[in-house]
């Protein structure tokens, strides 16, 4: 079931719940991600035990951008897409519950409403032999791939090795931005 959060949401409220630094955003040059409307997004996962949601238009870039990878020998597997604020608060609860400090949490997670993934275009990638979310991803063949492909579809790589975010590299977290011309 996709979940998602009313325009009345009260951002602030729930990071000062979470210990989150009302600096987070400026210190990070992060913007909110207007989380998508569960009209917008379509199912790219068929008989997973999970299903993985993408914005339509992202959803038909992927689609795009994986049969080429197919026809290329790549396999890439879904991992994760849609995810509410709410949904990231759990995670971020979860790992708080299980005495991660806060700081830690945020360099490899955004805070509630600061994920790409809130719009409905972010996908994270795997593939087979490679740990999932896993960093050793950028030393696979779909990753390479991905470097010189994915762009052509309209992705980007978030979190290369070096940002100005604060957050780890994430060789498998891309976003879709929209198809070049």
């Amino acid at each position: 079931m996709i979940q998602s959060l009313s325009d009345s949401f009260d951002l602030a409220a729930l990071h000062q719940e979470l210990e989150i630094p009302a600096s987070y955003a400026l210190q990070r040059k992060l913007n909110v991600q207007p989380e998508a409307a569960a009209v917008e997004l379509v199912p790219i996962t068929q008989g997973a035990v999970r299903e993985i949601h993408l914005q339509r238009a992202a959803a038909e870039a992927w689609f795009r951008l994986s049969a080429r990878a197919a026809s290329d020998g790549i396999e890439l597997q879904p991992l994760s897409g849609f995810r509410s604020i709410a949904r990231q608060a759990e995670i971020i609860r979860r790992k708080r519950h299980r005495g991660a400090s806060i700081s830690d949490i945020l360099r490899v997670n955004a805070a509630p409403g600061y994920s790409e993934h809130h719009t409905g275009r972010a996908i994270d990638i795997g593939t087979s032999g490679f740990l999932p979310l896993d960093q050793t991803f950028e030393q696979s063949a779909a990753f390479g791939w991905l470097s010189h492909h994915a762009p052509q579809f309209g992705f980007t790589l978030s979190y290369p090795a070096i940002n100005s975010r604060g957050i780890g590299f994430e060789p498998w977290h891309w976003c879709w931005n929209g198809t070049p011309p």
